[in-house]
């Protein structure tokens, strides 16, 4: 049975339940994380709690925990729980309130929630042999740099997404390519990779910034740079990026090839060299 955390307790997460007067609940007004989980060893959790504190910030929200704090919580939530690859969900409401009111209540304690699934990490997903996409009119709000609770606007582009049958839509705001519904965005052309600069018009991603990394310590000539949605079509490769997703190749977008309509060249060097890190990660010689 699955082991979730709520507010300072570990319960089985079927008895996890938070009061209807929850802000979370009412207004959405919240953060959250998700961290991978490699051989049992927390991905990047720097990364994802700095992550956390910026998001906690821009909603104005106290961080319930120090960063020791955390990893010590998110360490036995993972022990408790199956598997040695795991996806940590973690989320924090500005808790729950005496009356459903806009303004922020003057007293409140965070709500504090956290679970975690096993994951199978099968290397010939048919994601790897190639995703197809969609563009969609970003409809979300101007802070997407925050990573809240609040989103409707993503589930209803992914769910359009899903009826075009592809697995994703890649969001247009004033002419450019942000990001997909969940996910970072890289286009290749002519050998350089490129992603656009961060912003509060995308989440600033972990996966994003190790591809950068990495491509930083191999050479891989990259740039941050607006992407206009024209580009997309002279793409050589496009690539969206996630936690959970890792990296994934586009193949087709619109209707339309991406390249030679297969994985490219520079996907087939990244995704070695992040699969090189996250193995890393397994024998603790990376975090």
């Amino acid at each position: 049975m699955a082991t979730a955390y709520l507010n300072g307790t570990f319960l089985p997460l079927a008895e996890a339940t938070v009061p209807v007067l929850d802000r979370g609940f009412l207004f959405g007004d919240g953060v959250y994380e998700v961290i991978p989980v490699y051989g049992g060893r927390l991905f990047r959790l720097a990364h994802h709690l700095k992550r956390l504190k910026n998001s906690l910030a821009g909603l104005r929200m106290p961080n319930p925990m120090s960063d020791a704090e955390w990893e010590t919580m998110l360490a036995e939530l993972v022990a408790r729980n199956d598997g040695p690859d795991q996806a940590v969900y973690l989320q924090v409401t500005r808790g729950v309130a005496a009356k459903r009111d806009h303004a922020f209540p003057e007293v409140v304690r965070p709500t504090v929630f956290g679970m975690s699934n096993e994951v199978s990490v099968n290397r010939d997903t048919a994601a790897e042999q190639g995703i197809k996409a969609i563009t969609l009119d970003d409809i979300r709000w101007s802070l997407c740099n925050i990573k809240a609770i609040t989103l409707l606007p993503n589930v209803l582009l992914r769910q359009q997404a899903i009826e075009a049958d592809t697995a994703e839509a890649i969001l247009i705001n004033n002419d450019l390519a942000i990001e997909g519904a969940a996910s970072n965005l890289f286009t290749v052309r002519n050998g350089l990779l490129i992603t656009p600069p961060n912003s509060n018009a995308l989440l600033p991603g972990i996966t994003r910034d190790l591809v950068l990394e990495l491509a930083a310590n191999h050479g891989i000539p990259f740039r941050e740079a607006d992407i206009p949605a024209t580009d997309l079509y002279r793409s050589d490769e496009i690539w969206l990026t996630s936690s959970t997703r890792e990296i994934s190749p586009v193949i087709q977008l619109n209707s339309t090839s991406v390249g030679e309509g297969k994985p490219g060249p520079l996907w087939h060097r990244m995704i070695v060299l992040y699969r090189e890190y996250t193995d890393a990660v397994r024998r603790g010689e990376a975090g």
